[in-house]
């Protein structure tokens, strides 16, 4: 049977109901043309089903909010770390398995039933519009597979940041494509992770404040020649060191591009 393109569906906005479409336009350091969820640095830009999976599980196309409904693809392919190439040239890095959440409950008996059918997240590398009905190829261990758990990225992530160069919480949880729910696990993860093996001197909060539980922190930033500016705290009778993001935020769109 031949790999092709079953449905095609869009959310446009926060709150709003996937919409079917017959093409969706593909962009790289973007995701799906229109999409909410198109972000340069996500490895989420894209959810793409089986249908044999769904139809097993009695669920409709759409139900899972996913983007791309395909069939035909074996399931010891359809796995992250694969290259999938449509007829236009658009291409898309599968990059780890889409975890089931309350958001899905009610189509299933049970979340277990359907792990490692929720379908796979993955990211654009290559530009171009896909279409319903059409073919694509697949080439499995093209990439390396992101880790399944959302930490192991976050040191995956947290290790690139440069020298001279500042992410924040929000930024965070792009990166490692998870909800913003996980904002408050971010600090456990700091708290967790060694200084010195990883540059987490190198965070910030969502607002760009410096993190006080991060050792000696201002120093560190100050000798890869990040300003540090203060800003007194009136309530708390405090100084609160912060940084100017737009001065120093490290945004790369080829992360997972290769």
């Amino acid at each position: 049977m031949a790999l092709s393109i079953m449905h095609l569906f869009s959310k446009i906005k926060l709150g709003s109901a996937m919409v079917e479409l017959k093409t969706l336009n593909l962009k790289v350091n973007h995701g799906i043309e229109g999409d909410i969820n198109a972000d340069p640095i996500s490895p989420r830009q894209v959810l793409i089903v089986r249908y044999e999976d769904i139809f097993d599980l009695s669920i409709q196309p759409g139900e899972l909010r996913e983007n791309i409904v395909v069939q035909g693809i074996e399931i010891d392919k359809f796995i992250p770390g694969s290259l999938l190439t449509f007829e236009s040239g658009a291409a898309i890095r599968l990059t780890f398995h889409c975890e089931p959440c309350k958001r899905i409950a009610h189509l299933v008996e049970s979340l277990k039933s359907i792990q490692g059918k929720r379908g796979i997240l993955g990211v654009v590398i290559k530009s171009g519009q896909i279409k319903v009905g059409s073919n694509f190829q697949v080439q499995t261990n093209k990439f390396p597979a992101l880790s399944e758990n959302p930490y192991k990225r976050f040191l995956n992530f947290i290790i690139k940041i440069p020298s001279g160069k500042v992410v924040t919480y929000k930024q965070i949880i792009k990166a490692i494509g998870v909800d913003n729910s996980y904002l408050r696990a971010i600090p456990i993860y700091l708290k967790k992770t060694s200084p010195v093996d990883y540059p987490v001197h190198r965070i910030l909060d969502s607002k760009g404040y410096l993190i006080t539980y991060v050792s000696l922190q201002k120093n560190k930033l100050e000798m890869e020649k990040v300003q540090v500016l203060s800003k007194a705290d009136l309530l708390n009778n405090l100084n609160k060191n912060f940084v100017e993001i737009k001065d120093y935020l490290w945004e790369d769109g080829t992360l997972y591009l290769e």
